[in-house]
Order: C-alpha cells, then structure tokens, then sequence
C-alpha cells in the first residue's frame, strides 16, 4: 500500500492503493490526522486504486469524516470508488455519510 499526498491552495487530495484492511488502516490513519491536526480539512480521498476496504478502513475515514465536519472547517469527499467498494458502502449504510465523485478533479473543484 503506497499513500501520496498533494497538498492544493484549496484542499489536499489523499491517494492510496491496494488495499486498506487492519493491517495497513494504522497508516491511512496517521496520514490523514497529520492534515487535520494541520488545520487543513478539506480532503480529497482518491479511492481510483483501492481495491479492498475493511470495516476498519471505513472507521478510519469516519473519524476524519468527524474531525473535518466539526465547527462546519470541511469535509472528506471520496473521489473514484470502484463499483465493489461502492456496494460494501451502501451495504453498511454509510451511502450517503460521505459525498461522492466520480473523479478526482471534480472532487477538488466542488471545494
């Protein structure tokens, strides 16, 4: 699992391959509370690549989904979910918790 960060003038953009399970959700984890804990909440969580997300990995996206959202400072928007990841989302009724693009690009420019 490989995560970049690209930091924007108005959001950073979180990319990440593989797959996001127990093992690796620790990683995700500190890399997006290092943005928050930056003052920076508007993110862009590029899913393109990810193709396996545990229960984990959604408690990780929730927590940040949390921080961002408080005081009104943001949100994380996913950008680029596969059809799968899609599903396990809808499964677990966390659907519409997050906004969603179908790219990267017009994720960023909703901010």
């Amino acid at each position: 699992m490989d995560i970049s960060v690209n930091r924007f003038k108005r959001c950073d953009v979180v990319k990440l391959n593989g797959r996001i399970d127990s093992y690796s959700a620790p990683n995700l984890e500190k890399t997006l509370k290092d943005i928050t804990e930056a003052g920076r909440y508007k993110i862009v969580f590029d899913m393109s690549d990810v193709d396996f997300m545990s229960s984990k990995g959604w408690w990780v996206l929730i927590e940040t989904q949390k921080a961002c959202k408080r005081y009104n400072r943001g949100e994380l928007v996913l950008a680029g979910i596969r059809d799968r990841i899609q599903e396990s989302l809808d499964l677990v009724g966390m659907g519409s918790y997050f906004r969603l693009f179908g790219d990267v690009t017009s994720a960023v420019g909703n901010f």
